[in-house]
């Protein structure tokens, strides 16, 4: 793929750039395509990009020496990630996993702390998706400890659909119900039962391998 033609899809910053900022962007950037299941990055290694989905879909996820695993969010094309890591020159706290075949663009640290430091605009986006990542993990600790399964779907979706976070062009995505149950940690069974739920209250149209939202609040609110 162009990255001057998917680039500008797939990155609401990108747009915010000057013409220099762009090229520089455009110059340094890496894309890797990675088949489903793959670890495109590891829990405990120096975080040295920015990353973000071009095609696919990936989840976010940390486990324990147990082998307990627990998935933190899913990020569809247009997600970026890893920006904490970055910014504190840490190691990553959390695996990135390919829940289907991916494309992941790679802007390397130097030329992230670059446009830190020449672009305001891009400075005031990256904090308006921190806020976002924050309220959103805030408020999935609340709905996975109170919330039923029904309702864990609903805002399973919900996130995947922010449009803060991942600027999508469109409400359908391109999800499968087993995919939605490793986000949402409920079986593919009882993924089946809470997207007919869902369904019935005119809030999504489930189609084969995807979902279309019809009322992205409603999707927020259930449950409530």
């Amino acid at each position: 793929m162009l990255l001057k033609d998917c680039l500008p899809d797939n990155a609401a910053w990108f747009s915010l750039l000057d013409a220099s900022q762009q090229d520089r962007v455009l110059s340094d950037v890496t894309v890797t395509r990675y088949p489903a299941g793959v670890i495109i990055e590891r829990k405990g290694e120096k975080a040295y990009a920015w990353m973000g989905v071009l095609s696919g879909l990936v989840k976010v996820s940390v486990g324990s020496r147990e082998g307990k695993m627990a998935s933190l969010t899913g990020v569809p094309p247009g997600g970026w990630i890893g920006e904490g890591s970055l910014l504190k020159s840490e190691e990553r706290k959390y695996d990135v996993v390919a829940l289907r075949d991916c494309a992941i663009a790679r802007l390397p640290v130097a030329t992230f702390n670059w446009l830190l430091d020449n672009s305001i605009p891009f400075n005031r986006y990256l904090l308006h998706q921190l806020n976002e990542r924050v309220g959103q993990f805030i408020g999935k600790a609340e709905y996975d400890r109170l919330l039923e399964a029904d309702a864990r779907v609903a805002r399973c979706l919900a996130e995947l659909f922010n449009p803060l976070l991942y600027p999508g062009k469109n409400m359908r995505l391109d999800i499968t119900q087993e995919e939605i149950g490793y986000l949402a940690r409920t079986s593919r069974q009882r993924t089946n039962r809470a997207l007919r739920t869902l369904e019935d209250a005119r809030l999504v149209k489930v189609e084969y391998g995807a979902v279309h939202v019809l009322n992205l609040e409603g999707l927020k609110q259930y449950g409530l």
